[in-house]
């Protein structure tokens, strides 16, 4: 039996990138991080006048766990009144989206 290889993070981020920057009423792009953007999440947007703040990994057991850096810097997103999180896939991106009512199910 032949299974497909987990996507590689660069894939990921570029179809999350896609279906964001589908939606009306948001802009979204890839950050760069470095060693004094250390924690950076991987994407940052705005959508319907609400920041986005997204660390993509790869899909379980590919991916790397999140640093206690990154997870700092998304609560602090987070408690500023950011949408934030980790995901691994558009539909983790929908789902996201979604429980913070700025997209329709």
């Amino acid at each position: 039996m032949i299974t497909k290889p987990a996507p590689l993070e660069s894939s990921i981020v570029k179809a999350i990138l896609k279906y964001l920057n589908s939606l009306p009423e948001c802009y979204a792009v890839k950050t760069y991080g470095d060693a004094k953007r250390a924690g950076t999440p991987d994407i940052d947007g705005c959508l319907k006048g609400r920041s986005l703040k997204l660390e993509v990994k790869r899909p379980e057991p590919y991916g790397t766990p999140l640093t206690k850096l990154q997870a700092e810097t998304l609560e602090r997103w987070r408690k500023a009144g950011a949408i934030t999180g980790v995901v691994r896939s558009v539909q983790d991106v929908k789902e996201l989206l979604q429980k913070e009512g700025v997209i329709e199910k």
